[in-house]
């Protein structure tokens, strides 16, 4: 067993920890801005809570984050009180935020300079897989120190792969959240289109999961769309956030993204009618009036 630290107990991170404390029985350390959730998290499993990422981090062999968004992520490594200050030679910072394939090179960098490694780590799976530990994490780095840390990121996840080098892990999740812009769209017009051929969706979404159309999106969401019901997981606000990495990307390497760029702008649709807490499958309320909120 490991003694690890986990910075950032979002509604990503405070069952992730969990999981290594838990499942994985490791010794875990937490930091988050707001005292009163570490507190909590150290009720509920045990464990230790730093006053800073630098008090969490200290004498761990492995050190994890999961938060906002680029700038939350340089605050909490190479900021005042960061993380990187405190860590041993050899340790390994392992970073879930979903954020830029730039900062996460420049983690890389940084770290080097320090001894000490540093992977990017961002997830696929929601709230939901995060409560269940079964998240996809797409990892870029060093092979060793990717050797190293896989069993442990096993604690919260059913698939953890290295996709390249520093950067790849979160360009891998770029392509993740492209496809599911395309895929959720895509089901929204479906099923707008059956309602408006007054067709029974059910006994149609029955039909055609079984062919070429299905995804996980229609097996998984299919229901609460027809239903104008959006509280199941990843917010319209952090789509918007990833999308806009996306683009930024692809302004950087010339891939052309029409049907991404245009779904980003529905999401921005959903935002004005209220919806920026609404999950990512709320792109029907464009189509179809939601029912509830």
């Amino acid at each position: 067993m490991a003694k690890v630290a986990f910075l950032g107990l979002g509604v990503m991170g405070y069952p992730m920890a969990g999981h290594l404390s838990a499942r994985g029985g490791h010794e875990t350390r937490v930091y988050n801005r707001t005292t009163a959730k570490a507190e909590a998290w150290v009720g509920q499993f045990g464990g230790g809570h730093g006053r800073t990422p630098a008090e969490a981090a200290d004498g761990a062999e492995f050190v994890f984050s999961c938060v906002g968004n680029d700038d939350d992520l340089r605050q909490v490594t190479i900021g005042e009180g960061g993380a990187f200050s405190s860590m041993a030679p050899g340790s390994v910072f392992v970073d879930h935020t979903t954020a830029s394939a730039k900062v996460a090179r420049e983690l890389h960098a940084a770290a080097a300079e320090r001894g000490i490694h540093f992977l990017d780590a961002p997830v696929s799976g929601g709230q939901a897989g995060a409560e269940n530990g079964v998240l996809t994490v797409m990892v870029g780095g060093d092979a060793d120190a990717y050797d190293r840390a896989e069993p442990v990121i096993r604690s919260f996840a059913r698939m953890v792969g290295l996709m390249g080098p520093s950067g790849a892990g979160q360009l891998t999740k770029m392509v993740n959240q492209i496809a599911i812009a395309g895929l959720v769209q895509g089901l929204s017009e479906a099923i707008a289109f059956a309602k408006a051929a007054d067709l029974d969706v059910e006994k149609v979404i029955g039909v055609i999961s079984k062919g070429a159309a299905q995804s996980w999106q229609m097996e998984n969401r299919w229901k609460t769309m027809d239903a104008g019901q959006f509280s199941f997981g990843f917010a319209v606000d952090w789509m918007r956030k990833d999308l806009g990495i996306v683009l930024d990307e692809a302004k950087t390497n010339g891939a052309r993204l029409p049907v991404t760029a245009l779904v980003d702008q529905f999401y921005a649709d959903v935002q004005a009618l209220g919806g920026n807490r609404w999950d990512t499958s709320s792109l029907i309320a464009r189509l179809v009036p939601a029912k509830t909120a």
